[in-house]
Formats: C-alpha cells, structure tokens, sequence
C-alpha cells in the first residue's frame, strides 16, 4: 500500500508540471499564432497541432512502452517535449509562425505519453483503489491552473520584444524537473509471457458497449472542451476584456477540470461511473446555456468553470470505465486506441474552433456542442438501462 501511494504521488507531481506546461502552452497559443499568422483564420493552429501531435502520438507511444515500460516511454516522450519547446522559442524568436506550429506539434507528440499517466496509476493500484488513483493523478491539474498563467505573467516580457519567449522556455525547464521525478517512479512492466499474447483483435474490442461509451464520452467530453476553450481568449479579447482577464479565466476554468478530482473518483464509487457520466455531459451542456447569455466577464468566468467541472466527471469517468474493458497486454492497445480516437476529435475540434468562431460567433460555436453532448448522454443512458436489466434477469 506505501509503494502504491508513493508511485501515485510521484504522478500527480509528474502530472501536474505536464499540465502546467499544456496550460501555458493553451493559454497563450492562440495569441501567438494571431500575432504571427499572416492569415488570422489561422490563429488556433498552434494550439491544433499539438492536438495533433497528441493524437498521430498515441498508437507509437503505446507501442513503445509496451516494448520498454511506461516508466521508460515517459521519460522519451519529456525528451521529445523539450525539443518541441525549444523549436517554439526560437521560433518566437525568428518570428515563423509555421516553425512554432512545428515545434507545438513536437510538444503534442510528449502529450501521447503524459495522458497515458492516469492509466499508469490504475496499473499501480488495487482495483478498490483505482478510480480514486485515477482521480488523484487528474488532480495534478490544480497545481497547473495557477501555476501555468502566473508563469506566464511572470516570464512573457523576459525576453521583450520577443513577446512569451520566456514562457516557452519554462516548458523546457518545467519537463526537466518532471523527467527527474519519473526517475524514482515504480511502474510494473509486462512479462515475457504477457508480451507474446496479442490479446483480441481490435474489431472484436470495439464491438463491446463498454469500450464503445467509454471512448464515446471521452471524445465528446475533451472535444467540447476544446472546441470552446481554445476560442474563449479571442472571443474574450474580441470583446475588449484583455488578455490578462482572459489569462484569469483560463485559470478558473483549469481549477473546474482538475479540483473535482479531490472527490471525483468517491463519487463514481458511491453513485457509479455512468451516474457521473451524465451529470458530466449536463454540466458542458449547462456552460453552452451560459455562454448563450451573453460576454460579460462573470459570464465567461462561470461557463468556463462549469465547462471544466462537466470535462472532469465525463473524461474521468471514460477513463475508469475503459480500465473495465481488458487486460495484459491487451490494455495497452485499447488505451492507444482510446487516444487516438480522443486527440484525433480535440485535434479537430481546435484546429475548427478558430475558424467557427472567425465566422459564425461565438454563440454559434458553443451551439455546435449540443449535437455530440447528445450522442454522449443518450448512449451512456443507453449503457445504463442494458445494465440494469442484464442484472434483473440475472437474479
């Protein structure tokens, strides 16, 4: 139990500099890249790119810590970032915007690994223990909503006139220290024999109701999120808030994706993780009714907290019901897969964002959520009913 606890502490850390790093890097990509982009419409690319490094990542980065363990495959994928980060300063420096999307989708490749951390806690933990590990490693994210855009207060004019040269270079140090604690972190690796087993084809695997609303509610949960975060600073920006007040906001709305985690992972065992699903689905679905209201700064401040809150309980409770489906070496392959399908939708939905938002506004871009947290509501209730009456028949 004491190494346990160890190795899910040193995760959290691990999360939470990761985080902080992908904070800065949201908080402040979208602002880069209008300022760099000859074409505005353009803006949200660098913070598409590293989606898309995240998601061309996933399968590669599965694969090889399969092949090396986790622990190993963390510490290439914090090497990998670093060099992103150093591409994106010196692309600020030389003011190239198609090098900094260049060196976010590098970063995005780092992304691959570090979201297979709360997988890594799960291998650490009993199965009573697992959602709450999961949980806690999420909970990373709290360090992060302070630290990421008061880091970037602090070193965006380090480097004037080179506007958040400094802020970049930090990612480069933050990735240093957490590859330092990966060091002491004690992860199980696969046997000989686990290795040889190849587990089910993937077209048996995804026939499964539960992998299918478990990928179903992550997609939707981290797409939606995405899709309205990455355009929240223009649109806060368009209407004369300041980007400092956007920065803040940011802040906030970091705090509502990981503070939950705190009880998260108590809810989904005392109320079940489809439970917890819905009311995740609910919740994105309230921040579309708020954001509908108007751009007052109090408006903006309570949709992104509770955009935050409903992505906590939808993408861990996706999450937690993946660890249901497989094991073995099987896992890591539906892990993979999971990501894939997950960073391949919030790829889209950033790399979209930019451009809903240039010509449809910024009520048509949350009104386009509403469709897909649908599909996620009704299939989890779908799940849900097939359950309760497998489980009447049962008695």
């Amino acid at each position: 139990m004491e190494h346990m606890k160890r190795n899910v502490t040193l995760l959290v850390i691990c999360q939470a500099f990761a985080n902080t790093n992908n904070t800065i890097l949201i908080a402040i990509g979208a602002l880069i890249g209008y300022s760099l982009a000859d074409n505005k419409l353009l803006a949200t690319l660098p913070v598409a790119t590293v989606m898309i490094g995240t998601m061309l990542g996933t399968m590669p980065a599965a694969n090889l810590m399969r092949a090396i363990g986790r622990k190993r495959g963390y510490l290439v994928g914090l090497l990998i970032g670093m060099t992103g980060a150093a591409i994106c300063s010196y692309a600020i420096y030389a003011q190239n915007f198609w090098m900094f999307c260049v060196g976010t989708g590098i970063y995005g490749v780092n992304n691959s690994f570090v979201q297979t951390y709360r997988f890594a806690a799960a291998d650490v933990s009993s199965s009573q223990f697992k959602a709450t590990a999961i949980s806690l490693v999420m909970l990373g994210g709290v360090v992060a909503a302070f630290l990421g855009p008061q880091s970037v207060k602090l070193t965006q004019d380090l480097f004037a006139p080179n506007l958040y040269l400094g802020s970049y270079i930090s990612v480069i140090g933050l990735a240093l220290v957490a590859g330092l604690l990966m060091m002491f972190v004690r992860i199980p690796t696969l046997t000989a024999a686990e290795k040889k087993q190849p587990g089910r084809p993937l077209s048996e695997i995804v026939k499964e109701p539960t992998f299918f609303v478990a990928v179903i509610g992550a997609m939707v949960g981290y797409g939606v999120m995405s899709l309205i975060m990455t355009s929240t600073p223009l649109s806060m920006v368009a209407h004369e808030h300041g980007s400092g007040a956007a920065f803040d906001v940011i802040t906030a709305h970091v705090v509502g994706m990981f503070g939950p985690s705190f009880i998260t992972g108590a809810v989904i065992k005392r109320y079940g993780v489809l439970n917890v699903m819905l009311v995740g689905a609910v919740l994105l679905a309230g921040c579309v009714a708020i954001s509908m209201t108007g751009h007052e700064l109090h408006q903006y401040f309570i949709g992104l907290i509770i955009l935050g809150v409903g992505w906590n309980f939808l993408f861990i409770g996706g999450t937690t019901l993946l660890t249901e489906v497989g094991t073995g070496s099987e896992r890591f392959k539906i892990q993979g897969v999971n990501d894939l399908l997950v960073f391949g939708t919030v790829a889209l939905a950033s790399l979209a964002s930019g451009s809903i938002f240039h010509f449809m506004g910024w009520e048509s871009l949350n009104l386009v959520a509403i469709p897909f947290l649908s599909i996620s509501f009704l299939a989890t209730l779908w799940l849900m009913l097939k359950r309760r009456k497998e489980a009447r028949l049962a008695v």
